[in-house]
């Protein structure tokens, strides 16, 4: 258990998790299966002799509402706190039968007085699940966020915090910026001086920069001027074709320039770098007369997660009939605000001069020149 203290009267009891790789007295949530045992222990802990009153339901995933059940069991005299699609969830997930004592069913603006605390429930539906609320505590002016402000990773290792929130609110909660925008103005009626997220770190500074990331992000403008190039390559002269020109970006602009290689990168870093920059280029050898997979399903990633605002470029290869930039433009046309530039390379198995001559064209298009 990490030493975190939130503060006096506020206890933590989380758990880190190193195994997880794929995802996501009153007692926030609960935890993962994984971590059954030790959050349970930590519990007991804090809690010494006393029982728990409530448990507050924030939000049914099950990498941190997995104990749930073994909760109730374990304290059946505390009462259960959700809104009206938390407990239509609860039996989906858990065979337990809450019968009208044990259930506290609260709504937008509902208050839970805890004695020395109190709780005030506000609604997130689609932050990122339907059920989804957040808690403000009014004593120590605390937001207890759900998913919100989350990140990937453990607290004991020392990681940047906007690297892997990026990453975790692109790939987990990106669809929904407008979902996100309407709680960030709820959020900025309270007096917040600490956000405690299901995930990740507690924030207790400079918040400020916290929420102005999330604002960025959830209204999907670019967070930096920058270009991604990402290739999708059969036997490497595609590749070789996106690395020289991003060779031929950086020689030109001052911008930052990234590459991946979506045969072999990690996807959801490729969907963040996708998102952080204002400008993609998509290099894709044509594959059975379309889009080589990986490039499809980066491509289908984006339109999932609502990509748009951005300038895209397109570079293609195909040994006998190039086909894959009018199917990329075909799945780009379908997001919203994109533009495609019209300056578009395309490659017959090997680069050659007149194609250099093509990607100046393209470079020029995209750092404005």
């Amino acid at each position: 258990m990490s030493e975190v203290k939130i503060s006096d009267s506020v206890k933590y009891i989380g758990v880190d998790d190193h195994d997880i790789d794929l995802f996501e007295i009153a007692v926030m949530d609960t935890a993962d299966k994984r971590v059954t045992e030790q959050w349970f222990a930590n519990l007991a802990k804090e809690l010494g002799d006393r029982k728990p009153d409530y448990l507050i339901v924030s939000h049914m995933e099950p990498d941190h509402a997995s104990n749930i059940q073994k909760f109730i069991e374990t304290y059946p005299d505390a009462k259960i706190v959700g809104n009206a699609k938390t407990f239509t969830m609860i039996p989906q997930f858990f065979e337990v039968n809450l019968d009208d004592d044990h259930k506290v069913v609260v709504k937008e603006g509902d208050e839970l007085s805890l004695g020395e605390h109190t709780l005030v429930f506000v609604m997130a539906p689609m932050v990122h699940w339907p059920e989804v609320m957040v808690e403000y505590e009014k004593k120590e002016k605390i937001l207890f966020s759900a998913d919100g402000f989350g990140k990937f990773g453990a607290l004991d290792t020392d990681e940047d915090w906007a690297c892997e929130a990026r990453r975790y609110y692109f790939n987990i909660v990106g669809k929904y910026g407008a979902q996100v925008q309407v709680l960030l103005k709820k959020a900025a009626t309270l007096d917040i001086e600490m956000i405690c997220p299901l995930h990740g770190p507690i924030l207790k500074e400079n918040l400020g920069y916290y929420i102005d990331k999330y604002n960025t992000w959830s209204s999907y403008e670019p967070e930096d001027k920058g270009i991604l190039v990402a290739y999708a390559s059969i036997h490497g002269n595609t590749a070789e074709a996106a690395e020289k020109f991003a060779e031929m970006l950086r020689e030109s602009c001052t911008d930052k320039v990234a590459v991946t290689d979506l045969s072999r990168d990690d996807m959801a870093e490729a969907v963040e770098d996708a998102f952080r920059y204002d400008r993609l280029v998509l290099a894709c050898a044509t594959y059975d007369g379309g889009i080589f997979p990986c490039m499809e399903d980066f491509l289908h990633h984006l339109k999932a997660k609502n990509y748009q605002k951005r300038t895209v470029g397109l570079i293609e290869n195909g040994s006998w009939a190039p086909m894959a930039a009018k199917q990329m433009r075909a799945i780009l046309e379908t997001m919203k605000s994109i533009t495609v530039l019209d300056d578009v390379v395309s490659i017959k198995s090997v680069m050659k001069d007149e194609n250099i001559e093509q990607m100046n064209k393209l470079r020029d298009s995209l750092i404005g020149k």
